[in-house]
């Protein structure tokens, strides 16, 4: 197993947010995790990170302690820095990071399909595209993990379908493990080989449920429409 994720529990306060949660994801998996909108996703994501501390449980990547250099992270929103370009945006990031090769920031840009933008600024971008440089950003540091925050979620439905196999595209080129947090068990179904299913708050893992399906995946087959009704079944009152 690359991540292991052993008896975590968070508290803030006195309100308990996740109980005792329990997972591993394999090397070069992408896992999805879903649960109800409170339930304590993000708040495993940033613990996961190192942005949170839990209370009690241990978090191991390959054995070890996770390292700030093993890791991207990708939130909700793009968090570009608006007085620079698409290109200068990546480039910050791999400098910071130490990474001397800052030339193939472009080459990211170009693989997402955003050639030609650049030196265009973030408000210049449509939300799409700017979620588009984020994840650029994020690979261009070469992470071990990718962790994503619910990335699609403020996107219409159509730019979020080609997000997601774009998402898809560039994974399966380098296969990073990735852990990605969703509301939308539509999306887990589409993108992950397991789903993590967490309970409602205080969070435990209801279920793993591991996604047999061929890539690139066809939303109308009935395959697709039973996996995402089994993990409705795990989710429902």
């Amino acid at each position: 197993m690359a991540l292991e994720v052993r008896e975590v529990r968070k508290s803030f306060g006195n309100l308990l947010v996740l109980d005792g949660i329990d997972f591993s994801v394999r090397n070069g998996t992408f896992a999805c995790i879903v649960g109800e909108s409170g339930c304590g996703k993000t708040t495993l994501l940033r613990i996961i990170a190192g942005i949170e501390k839990p209370d009690e449980g241990r978090i191991t990547f390959r054995g070890k302690s996770i390292e700030i250099e093993d890791i991207a992270f990708v939130f909700q929103d793009d968090r570009l820095l608006p007085w620079m370009t698409a290109l200068e945006n990546i480039q910050f990031v791999m400098k910071v990071r130490g990474i001397e090769d800052i030339g193939i920031a472009s080459k990211f840009l170009e693989l997402v399909g955003l050639k030609g933008f650049e030196n265009y600024y973030p408000h210049q971008l449509s939300g799409g595209m700017r979620q588009r440089v984020g994840i650029c950003r994020a690979l261009a540091v070469n992470p071990e993990i990718l962790l994503m925050d619910e990335p699609f979620a403020s996107l219409d439905a159509q730019t979020r379908n080609k997000m997601q196999r774009e998402l898809e595209k560039i994974w399966g080129r380098d296969r990073k493990t990735v852990v990605f947090v969703t509301h939308s068990i539509d999306e887990a179904v589409f993108l992950a080989d397991e789903v993590i299913v967490l309970s409602k708050r205080p969070a435990k893992v209801l279920h793993v449920v591991e996604i047999d399906l061929e890539r690139p995946r066809d939303r109308t087959s009935q395959e697709f429409i039973n996996y995402r009704k089994s993990i409705m079944k795990f989710l429902s009152p």
